[in-house]
């Protein structure tokens, strides 16, 4: 299995039913399973067999979901979560507690940067922001010594900068921390980021993995690839006391990141996903490939048509030349560049706003990865708990529309858009 192209393992991997089993994962909506023996349910409290005892900590449903983005990922093991903000908490609270500090790339998902900024602080851990395109040199000097992870998005959202992969490796390699990646925006058809030095992957599995807008979650994919005991890390080498003294990297081997994060803070935190959502991503996943290619299709034949409009004062999206990450993005995305771009409209936003209310294809809602196209107002939405100087680190511009291109025929969408362009400068 380990062979099959992503396409397949989009449809194949992550379950191999028995004779007689159900062809595709069943939701298991039970939130206990059946024991003979004590002994039994107590080797699963122990890790020392494999199974269920409690949703909240696995469950067969959700993970068929966890193998197969683990294997699409080519990860280890994988962790499904309430929320792709669950994901992103869960993942750095795993590695950081009261006293330390991470590295985060400033171009980052309003959610995650308020997190990082305002909710983290409040529990004693400290972040750094630092422009993505700054100089390894630049970087390397707001490390600290209780920095203990560097964490940046593979399509930033909403500015759509391309992650300098070998760079940020490159940095986290020298310090001997784990190099996190939010792969939402690319998903793993587009970009593979452990294939690029990266140790840890979260989504919000909300977006393109869903692609639908049914159900809301997240999932953190383990890449094994990261020496747990090589840096400053007793979380995962020493005895966890809360789990009779089960030393992580010793009874888990490459592994040891991932079951600490479910055996521990799933356990303590409760972020579950549901049975049913996890069905629901796993379904997603069968289409995955074939949404983002045309997704990715209809992007840029949107953006190659602004960049020509005269209502358009400017188009920004990592397929197009006048893009500052288009080497970038033929590097790490050669099979597209996603679904996302942002444009300004010529009178600011006045008249950002009468186009977006005056789309009929087109929907105005919170959310990206649809297979129906949809428009927003990052500043005065996702990102309007920040503040202006905030926004603009962020890659947020007053006059910013961030567009996702759905898998509609690209020609009523360019009509549309069209349409609401002109009605925008009357």
């Amino acid at each position: 299995m380990k062979q099959w192209k992503i396409e397949t393992q989009a449809i194949q991997g992550g379950y191999d039913p028995k004779p007689g089993e159900p062809r595709i994962p069943a939701i298991c909506q039970s939130t206990t399973f059946k024991y003979e023996s004590a002994d039994h349910v107590a080797k699963l409290f122990d890790l020392e067999v494999p199974g269920f005892f409690y949703t909240r900590l696995g469950n067969p449903t959700s993970d068929a979901f966890e193998q197969k983005i683990a294997m699409m990922e080519g990860g280890v093991g994988a962790l499904a979560t309430s929320s792709g903000q669950a994901a992103t908490t869960l993942a750095m609270l795993n590695i950081c507690k009261a006293g330390e500090h991470f590295i985060a790339a400033s171009t980052l998902y309003g959610g995650t940067y308020n997190l990082f900024s305002c909710t983290l602080p409040k529990m004693g851990i400290q972040v750094t922001f630092v422009d993505p395109e700054a100089t390894a040199e630049e970087i390397l000097k707001k490390f600290q010594p209780n920095t203990k992870a560097i964490f940046g998005e593979t399509i930033g959202n909403p500015g759509l900068n391309i992650l300098d992969f070998e760079k940020f490796s490159a940095i986290a390699k020298e310090k001997k921390v784990p190099f996190i990646v939010d792969n939402t925006l690319a998903t793993p058809y587009l970009c593979r980021p452990f294939e690029h030095g990266a140790n840890i992957i979260i989504h919000s599995a909300t977006k393109y993995i869903d692609g639908h807008a049914t159900s809301v979650g997240g999932v953190i994919i383990d890449g094994g690839n990261f020496d747990w005991e090589s840096g400053n890390f007793p979380e995962l080498t020493e005895p966890d006391e809360s789990y009779h003294g089960l030393q992580y990297t010793k009874a888990c081997g490459n592994l040891a990141y991932i079951i600490k994060t479910r055996v521990q803070l799933m356990r303590d935190l409760g972020a579950a996903l549901s049975p049913f959502n996890s069905f629901m991503f796993n379904q997603g996943l069968h289409t995955l490939p074939l949404r983002m290619e045309r997704h990715s299709d209809n992007a840029l034949e949107v953006a190659q048509y602004l960049e020509k409009h005269p209502a358009v004062s400017w188009v920004i999206y990592p397929g197009l030349p006048s893009h500052q990450s288009y080497e970038r993005a033929k590097k790490y995305l050669p099979k597209g560049a996603s679904g996302v771009l942002t444009f300004g409209i010529k009178g600011g936003a006045a008249a950002g706003k009468i186009f977006m209310e005056s789309c009929k294809l087109v929907a105005l809602v919170v959310h990206v990865g649809d297979v129906r196209s949809c428009v927003l107002h990052p500043a005065s939405t996702t990102h309007r708990q920040l503040t202006e100087e905030q926004q603009i680190e962020s890659g947020v511009a007053p006059d910013l529309i961030r567009f996702s291109v759905g898998i509609e025929n690209v020609e009523d969408i360019i009509e549309d858009i069209n349409q609401a362009l002109l009605a925008s400068q009357k």
